[in-house]
């Protein structure tokens, strides 16, 4: 899978002006999420270069089989194209910083980093015992590790605005269950490349691991709910 030189250059352009522009003076540079966000944007690039990486790092039941377990780690580094980096990178960036100081005692520092990644693992293992036998199924893309970020957030803050298709504003929580839905439905009707059980399931990983950690998360949540105007 190739894209120009062209493409490379406004994909990278666009997401460093995107941090740029909305980091806050006082926002260290280099948190946890700017850092996987770089980590992601190179190894896609690289993959996008090279055939031989794209299709080691790809998830490939098969392989998995034969003992290449990295794969349920290196599938979320690398991207099917431009667009489908810039929207789980963007999407990553906004709500990734919101939340990752609640992870930071956890792991020396690095708790955020872990939760994502292990977002990414438990994500792809349903989808692994679905199509384990499968020569044919492949998937790649961070959606698993940024569902779950995304739904930590909303059980953060469930009557915040999230923007559909960055115009549309839609309350957090309603977000989430209208998500859910889709993603259930879309699963069972199938007929697509997208992941939809690794959206769900990431999404589910990030509100059970944050309530694990987290204890008092429940019911900051439960009364927030029940206070929208609050």
């Amino acid at each position: 899978m190739t894209i120009t030189n062209t493409t490379y250059v406004i994909s990278i352009a666009l997401l460093i002006t995107a941090i740029y522009q909305t980091q806050p003076k006082d926002y260290p540079l280099f948190n946890q999420t700017t850092l996987i966000i770089i980590i992601t944007v190179i190894v896609s690039l690289l993959a996008w270069q090279n055939k031989a990486v794209f299709n080691r790092l790809i998830f490939y039941p098969p392989a998995v089989n034969n003992g290449q377990w990295d794969r349920f780690v290196t599938h979320g580094f690398i991207h099917a194209d431009s667009m489908h980096l810039l929207f789980n990178m963007f999407t990553l960036y906004f709500f990734g910083r919101a939340i990752e100081g609640l992870y930071q005692k956890f792991l020396f520092g690095y708790g955020f980093l872990l939760f994502y990644v292990l977002a990414i693992i438990v994500a792809m293992i349903p989808s692994y015992i679905k199509h384990k036998q499968s020569a044919s199924y492949l998937s790649l893309g961070a959606s698993g590790g940024v569902s779950a970020v995304l739904f930590a957030f909303i059980l953060l803050a469930p009557w915040e605005k999230i923007y559909l298709f960055a115009i549309i504003p839609i309350p957090a929580i309603l977000f989430a269950v209208a998500y859910v839905a889709y993603s259930i439905y879309s699963d069972k009707r199938g007929g697509s490349n997208i992941n939809h059980m690794a959206h769900m399931w990431g999404g589910a990983f990030g509100v059970i691991a944050t309530i694990i950690l987290e204890p008092q998360v429940l019911p900051h949540f439960l009364n927030a709910l029940l206070s929208p105007g609050f």
